[in-house]
């Protein structure tokens, strides 16, 4: 009975209005009686004894009665019962640095090796959600598009080095805009980014803390490696060197990365030979919230109430009165028996505060959903919907109001929702009625410039369309040309063949007549002993014919089979020279210029 409690002490206030009940109800009794009608009022007090027979026993059981009821009202509990109202969706990437620093041996056997070991742990740790695989050097390729599988990512890891990747350098902004993409066209308005790196270069950090004010996901970094460094040894046994000969010694950047950690909202760490790194790692961003208020933002009604079952022992009392002039004594306990919470919510909070003070209320406790369907105001309303996520009613709730804040709420919604254009014109009227919206003219120029990348990237793949196929147009018309003038050397070699061939023909005509006389007198001369039906002899031929064409198809597929490579290294390989090939005429910032 530790936890023992009400879920709605508020109602033991009650208790007071009970003893206030009890006292009108015996004020009432002895009012009652027959001589307070023929003895006057001052006289009355002294002389009538407003004590009877049973009168203790009346009084003591609607107290009991009433007590009982308050009990059950407040909801006596001491069982939990957790209820989730809602499954996280969680949406992960986790990136992969493979640039040449990877193969220090600072840490054993390298930092490689270890990092992939990491990542596993980490995939496991994660269990719940979508995650998705990215690897970079100077430009970065995704490994495994956003999957709930995660041991198709633990196959691929292991396969993973920098002599796959097609271009030498650290280029992370890359790989964090690849991510977002992956996010965003997977319809994750939040997520994780997971990413295991030795260091980043000071000119990588403008990009990325740009990359982190203009996304809202988490970055969460793995520093590999020491911050004293270590050669990098390549898989030939030799050491990397620079363009001056000079050994190459790369080290962890620890202070570049917690910065960068710091302003992706996120949480850096560095790698440990325990679990303690991963658990960091993942570990939520700390805030004031207790552990019993997180409990309760994903869980319902978390305690199962035992007041019903204290209204069994109410119902032999009340039993008592149902007797002639009993049932009326009554009355004023009945007006406790109010049946549950929902109306003491509407009927009791309806009395002392307006809809919209209770949507306030249920507002700041996060309790969003509650909140809009409490609201009266339009602008509130709209507000609740939009922090429970709900942005198709949160815009309906605001378009009920025409005023700047509204229709700057209206593009907040739109623009949730990707509805970029219509999110544009909905703050340039906000701007139209109000100038000097600051928010406005910030979120105006954020939409104009995503829209402007995206119609620049439109018109970048429109271009490369446009160009592959006049390319494929070219190979067409020269193809043709080529055919044609092959078609016309083989017409002129037939005709000679022709003439050739019209000139055997008559000679051979002649043979063949010759040969088939003495075949067709070699046939009339040999009996054979068992001749098979015309038609059982075309059985047997069609049927060797099509088991020999079997033979052949199987042999066929059996070399196409043999070119087929299975190893994922190659692969993986193949895949990003493609994709490299494809990317190298437009390209965006190339990260650090080294090859490591």
């Amino acid at each position: 009975m530790a936890d023992f409690h009400f879920i709605r002490p508020l109602w033991l206030l009650a208790i007071i209005a009970l003893f206030f009940a009890l006292y009108l109800l015996k004020k009432h009794r002895v009012n009652q009686s027959g001589w307070q009608k023929l003895i006057p009022k001052h006289l009355a007090n002294v002389l009538i004894d407003s004590r009877q027979p049973g009168h203790s026993f009346s009084i003591v059981t609607p107290f009991l009665i009433g007590l009982l009821t308050i009990i059950a009202l407040a909801g006596p509990t001491w069982k939990k019962l957790p209820q989730p109202v809602y499954q996280l969706a969680r949406g992960s990437v986790l990136i992969m640095d493979m640039s040449y620093s990877m193969f220090a041996t600072d840490v054993s056997p390298n930092r490689l090796t270890r990092a992939r070991y990491k990542a596993i742990d980490l995939l496991k740790t994660l269990n719940e959600g979508e995650i998705g695989l990215i690897a970079y050097a100077g430009d970065a390729f995704i490994i495994s598009p956003l999957t709930e599988d995660i041991n198709n990512i633990e196959l691929l890891l292991p396969s993973l080095s920098p002599d796959l990747m097609p271009e030498l350098g650290s280029n992370p902004y890359a790989a964090l805009t690849l991510a977002t993409q992956m996010l965003k066209n997977a319809g994750h308005v939040e997520g994780d980014v997971y990413w295991f790196t030795d260091g980043i270069d000071p000119e990588d950090v403008q990009d990325l803390t740009e990359w982190s004010r203009e996304n809202p996901y988490r970055l969460n970094i793995m520093g590999v490696g020491t911050t004293a460094g270590a050669p990098i040894k390549l898989p030939n046994g030799q050491l990397l060197k620079d363009d001056s000969g000079a050994i190459v010694v790369p080290k962890l950047s620890d202070s570049l990365l917690s910065t960068v950690g710091d302003q992706g909202k996120g949480t850096y760490t560095r790698m440990v030979n325990s679990s303690k790194d991963i658990e960091r790692l993942i570990q939520p961003p700390s805030n004031n919230k207790t552990e019993n208020e997180k409990e309760n933002a994903q869980t319902g009604d978390q305690w199962q109430e035992f007041g019903p079952y204290v209204v069994l022992f109410i119902l032999p009392l009340v039993l008592i009165y149902f007797r002639r002039g009993n049932l009326l004594t009554l009355v004023p306990i009945l007006l406790f028996l109010t049946p549950n919470q929902p109306v003491y919510a509407d009927m009791w909070q309806d009395l002392w505060k307006t809809k919209d003070q209770q949507g306030q209320a249920l507002f700041k406790a996060q309790e969003y959903e509650k909140a809009a369907d409490t609201f009266e105001n339009p602008m509130w309303k709209g507000s609740a919907h939009y922090q429970a996520g709900n942005f198709q009613a949160a815009l309906d709730a605001f378009s009920e109001v025409n005023s700047a804040d509204a229709l700057f709420n209206q593009g907040n919604a739109l623009a949730k929702l990707q509805k970029i254009d219509e999110a544009i014109n909905a703050y340039e009227k906000a701007l139209a009625l109000n100038p000097d919206l600051q928010d406005a003219k910030e979120n105006k120029a954020i939409l104009e410039k995503l829209k402007q990348q995206q119609e620049q990237q439109q018109q970048n793949q429109s271009d490369k369309q446009d160009q592959q196929d006049q390319e494929n147009q070219d190979k067409q018309d020269q193809q043709q040309n080529s055919d044609q003038r092959d078609q016309e050397k083989k017409q002129d070699q037939n005709t000679q063949q022709k003439d050739e061939q019209q000139e055997k023909q008559s000679s051979e005509e002649q043979q063949e007549q010759n040969e088939q006389r003495e075949q067709e007198q070699k046939q009339e001369q040999q009996k054979e002993p068992e001749q098979l039906p015309p038609e059982e002899q075309e059985a047997l031929e069609a049927k060797a014919a099509k088991e020999q064409q079997d033979k052949e198809m199987e042999q066929k597929h059996q070399q196409l089979l043999n070119k087929v490579t299975d190893d994922p290294y190659l692969l993986l390989r193949n895949k990003m020279q493609l994709e490299y090939q494809k990317r190298r005429q437009s390209r965006t910032s190339v990260g650090a210029q080294k090859k490591w």
